[in-house]
């Protein structure tokens, strides 16, 4: 599966913040990819309607049972309000018992640094997961 590229579902003021987020998640077993593909996309539908949202981007590697998110918004309430409504609520809700992993990462950067890129993501889920597995420890 392709990368579903930067969307903008509003466009950032030109001077400002934005709270961006990525996520990293690993599903238990291949059986389980389908369910989380389908209700992944259900919630990009949902992000690209939200009122707040700057931007949001979805990698999917069905063969390696993980997926990836990012998106940037007005401000910290305005992804966890999004994260509250539904249908984002429900799925992570239904799709709890099926995940082996999730990492999640928050930072902000100014609107002229939008769109993030997935190397710059990566880089701070890869430091967000070290983190989390020192803390486990």
């Amino acid at each position: 599966m392709p990368t579903l590229p930067w969307t903008v579902p509003n466009p950032p003021p030109p001077h400002g913040t934005a709270f961006v987020m990525a996520s990293r998640f690993e599903v238990r077993t291949l059986k389980d990819v389908p369910r989380f593909f389908l209700r992944s996309l259900a919630a990009w539908k949902q992000v690209r309607s939200a009122p707040d949202a700057y931007g949001a981007s979805l990698i999917a590697q069905p063969a390696r049972r993980v997926f990836y998110t990012l998106s940037a918004w007005q401000d910290r309430d305005a992804l966890y309000a999004y994260a509250r409504t539904e249908p984002h609520r429900g799925i992570m809700t239904s799709l709890r018992s099926t995940m082996r992993a999730s990492t999640f990462t928050f930072w902000e950067v100014d609107t002229t640094g939008l769109p993030i890129t997935w190397d710059d993501a990566r880089r701070r889920l890869t430091e967000q997961a070290r983190t989390d597995a020192a803390g486990d420890a």
